[in-house]
């Protein structure tokens, strides 16, 4: 990812802690209000924070509304995410960027962040390719799809971040990406917010909290007792995938990335914890450590297949 060293260091308060960047999921079972009054809190002490969002159930309701059915399909890996065609797209768009984003950037001003709304095109702040075809699963056979907007982050617009941050700013990141097409072109293109939040934790050097609407991963995901609390060697990193079932095992994925990328530590937390932030900063929740992480990427090609899976 490219400027992380302008951010790294420049984005550190005067305690010398890294920024944070928070994903906040877009499950109609997560409530934003612990996350907004932590973020005020936090910027208030002096800590950069940048914030991600997501919005799968408003997405899906805007679909609806504008006369269609969401469609989900299933990945060569078997992974269940978004298939994004061109009517699809506009509805992510207006869900996205328009609507959440600026309801969710009002409800940090109105706690007293200066919070400024960014979709990932604005200043190509999230960019890469378009994938316009996906590789599925239908019957039981192997598909191509093709008219699919969605894209793979291959470079963050950390000088943009840096930029608003150094003046006292507090981003509020939404897809859709920058997707560049093969003519030079540039079309908005679904990307998950997981792995946004992952790109840009990355690219600053930031701790990243993925908050969902569990207390993080369970060695038995039926059972909360037995929470996972830290992962601090490649081989605890293991025991967490192998744990991590359904959602929570993109979250795992993109956790990975965001520490081989340059995040010093991943916390997954339960957003509606008391101080979800906070506590999760405070070892609540999951902890992965940079440590955890060998160097290889053994999911790269399942990551490439999961590109359709949505905020």
């Amino acid at each position: 990812m490219s400027g992380s060293d302008a951010v790294a260091d420049g984005g550190s308060d005067a305690a010398g802690d890294p920024p944070v960047v928070v994903k906040i999921g877009g499950a109609r079972a997560v409530d934003p209000a612990g996350a907004v009054g932590d973020v005020a809190d936090l910027v208030a002490d002096g800590r950069a924070v940048v914030v991600v969002h997501g919005g799968s159930t408003v997405v899906d309701e805007t679909i609806e509304r504008l006369g269609m059915e969401p469609e989900y399909v299933e990945s060569a890996s078997g992974v269940t995410g978004r298939f994004t065609d061109a009517d699809a797209m506009e509805a992510f768009t207006m869900a996205m960027a328009g609507k959440l984003n600026t309801e969710l950037t009002a409800l940090f001003r109105e706690a007293g962040v200066d919070a400024v709304g960014l979709s990932g095109v604005d200043g190509g702040l999230l960019s890469g390719p378009r994938k316009s075809a996906v590789r599925v699963v239908e019957d039981g056979k192997r598909k191509i799809r093709r008219g699919e907007h969605s894209g793979t982050i291959e470079s963050v617009n950390a000088d943009l971040l840096a930029g608003l941050l150094a003046d006292g700013y507090t981003p509020v990141v939404s897809p859709p990406m920058e997707g560049k097409e093969g003519d030079g072109g540039v079309t908005p293109v679904n990307a998950d917010a997981d792995r946004a939040a992952a790109a840009v934790a990355g690219a600053l050097g930031a701790d990243l909290v993925l908050l969902t609407d569990v207390a993080g991963v369970y060695a038995d995901p039926d059972d909360p007792d037995t929470l996972i609390e830290s992962a601090a060697t490649p081989a605890d990193l293991e025991a967490v995938e192998d744990a991590a079932e359904g959602f929570m095992g993109k979250k795992v994925m993109a956790a990975k990335e965001a520490l081989s990328g340059g995040s010093g530590r991943v916390f997954i937390a339960d957003a509606n914890a008391d101080d979800p932030i906070l506590a999760a900063l405070d070892g609540s929740g999951t902890t992965i450590e940079r440590s955890a992480v060998d160097g290889t990427d053994e999911d790269a090609e399942d990551a490439e297949e999961t590109e359709a899976v949505d905020a």
